[in-house]
């Protein structure tokens, strides 16, 4: 069964102008894939069709995750709900409720499976706790559980939200520009992470990226995207500065150093808040 499978997906959202193309691409379960492309490209629109929170043009193709149609021909599947709870969002912003603590901040991530009434109050068992510390502690912040989300740093915030999709018992994981706004080293402990519950957990593992020295160092393999379409996928050991040159021209530039980049805009951010809101 795959983990991800994408056929023919197109999405407009100006006259004239596909931020998706045709897209068309398939990623086994246990792979560990980098996305990369200069702003624009369209990897955070990809990725909010995979999940479901999205819908692509219609008559647009299919998207099928974990062995289910997510969407179709522009209409999201009615089972989109029951897929979602095996699938874990990384966002560039935590999508963490700062003012609760790290640990609860993680327990939300079995809203999706307990008893609706436990999930309104905030009433988890002593065994969802232990899972969620467990995760924690794999993380490496099993001692900032206590404290509130807003006063961990950006990094041991992102690492927070990847427990929180450890706790959810996610088999795909999505993580949209995750290191985007993170210094070199918290960006290396996140994609460390990332990468440890790939080859540990068996998790299957999407993460789009800004700079392609990450995606070659922690990905065995790359898509490249460039104005809605794929314009490369293969190894990443294969992305060198002569080959992206050939890809995307003076873009090239963009996607290497280890400054970081620039944050997405935001009224994508809001709409995936709403959109998880509402999963």
């Amino acid at each position: 069964m795959r983990a991800v499978d994408v056929n023919n997906l197109n999405k407009s959202f100006q006259k004239g102008r596909k931020a998706l193309d045709g897209v068309t691409f398939h990623i086994e379960e246990g792979e560990m894939v980098a996305l990369i492309g200069a702003s624009g490209s369209g990897k955070s629109t990809l990725l909010r069709h995979v999940a479901g929170l999205i819908r692509g043009d219609e008559g647009s193709g299919e998207v099928s995750v974990l062995g289910s149609v997510m969407q179709k021909n522009g209409k999201i599947d009615r089972s989109a709900r029951k897929i979602r709870s095996g699938v874990g969002v990384v966002f560039q912003q935590f999508n963490l409720v700062t003012r609760l603590s790290v640990l609860t901040n993680v327990l939300m991530g079995l809203l999706g499976k307990v008893p609706v009434w436990r999930g309104s109050i905030g009433y988890f068992l002593k065994e969802e706790k232990l899972r969620a510390m467990a995760a924690l502690d794999r993380m490496g912040i099993a001692d900032h559980a206590a404290k509130r989300a807003s006063n961990l740093s950006g990094g041991q915030q992102q690492r927070a939200a990847i427990a929180r999709a450890l706790t959810q018992g996610a088999r795909l994981i999505l993580a949209d520009e995750p290191i985007a706004s993170l210094d070199p080293a918290s960006s290396r402990k996140v994609m460390k992470s990332l990468k440890k519950i790939n080859q540990e957990d068996g998790i299957s593992v999407v993460v789009s990226l800004h700079q392609v020295d990450y995606a070659t160092e922690f990905c065995p393999r790359t898509i490249a995207m460039r104005d809605g379409r794929i314009v490369f996928d293969g190894p990443s050991e294969r992305l060198t500065p002569e080959f992206l040159k050939e890809l995307y021209g003076e873009e090239s530039a963009e996607l290497f150093g280890d400054a970081p980049a620039s944050l997405e805009k935001p009224q994508a951010a809001m709409e995936d808040n709403l959109a998880m809101a509402a999963v």
